[in-house]
């Protein structure tokens, strides 16, 4: 085997993975919030769960003139409170200054409310909604090739999730795309799953909110919300 025509696409593709919302492409210096003008902070929040994990990551950064900019450390009274509870400061090499919390999945569907308060003790109020969705009825062991219809409660009748299915081997062309649920329902074609070999197949759905912010300073800021769920099945001829 030709091992340098194996790892060029490899990381082609690790490069290209490091910049999606998934992965921090930012930086990671630290400042402080005093320094700042507080027109020019970005608010960056993301909200982040998946099925069978009793967490959401609610992780709240603050930057210095855009979405690439120095995190802030928020000097007081600057602070940052969701529904009410202020969020400690944390930090790492790779993402810089932060506030985090960590809440149960278990009833945090629903509405909440994140506050920033600038040094002036101007307040900035973000209203966010978290919905989880679900499989139902069930994905079966084993899956005949042909159109794949599976059913999710939970979105709205006209939604946008990312599908994700990968099988065992290396050559083949794994499916990973946005595609519309109409009434429920997302529905894989067979012509889309002929790319994939049979045998195990690992599926995944991912409910992915990107928008801008609807109360922040001149910068501005974004809110990205993903849920996911994964499944396994056995596909056969």
């Amino acid at each position: 085997m030709n091992h340098s025509k194996v790892c060029f696409p490899l990381l082609v593709s690790l490069l290209i993975v490091s910049c999606t919302p998934n992965f921090n492409c930012n930086s990671n210096e630290i400042g402080n919030s005093k320094d700042v003008n507080p027109d020019a902070v970005y608010f960056d929040y993301s909200i982040r769960a998946e099925e069978g994990k009793d967490e959401v990551i609610v992780k709240l950064q603050y930057r210095m003139g855009g979405p690439n900019g120095t995190t802030l450390i928020l000097d007081e009274p600057s602070k940052v409170e969701l529904d009410g509870e202020k969020l400690p400061l944390d930090s790492a090499k790779l993402t810089g200054a932060y506030y985090e919390v960590l809440k149960s999945l278990t009833g945090f569907s629903g509405k909440h409310t994140i506050v920033f308060t600038d040094l002036y003790k101007n307040q900035y109020k973000e209203e966010i909604e978290f919905t989880p969705f679900t499989i139902d009825p069930p994905v079966p062991a084993t899956l005949t090739r042909g159109e794949l219809v599976f059913d999710l409660k939970g979105l709205d009748s006209i939604d946008f999730i990312r599908v994700v299915l990968t099988d065992t081997s290396f050559y083949s062309d794994d499916i990973n795309e946005i595609d519309t649920v109409r009434n429920g329902k997302v529905i894989i074609s067979a012509d889309r799953l002929s790319t994939l070999e049979n045998g195990p197949i690992n599926l995944e759905f991912y409910k992915e909110i990107e928008k801008p912010v609807e109360n922040g300073t001149r910068e501005g800021g974004r809110i990205f919300i993903t849920y996911g769920l994964k499944r396994e099945f056995e596909l056969k001829d």
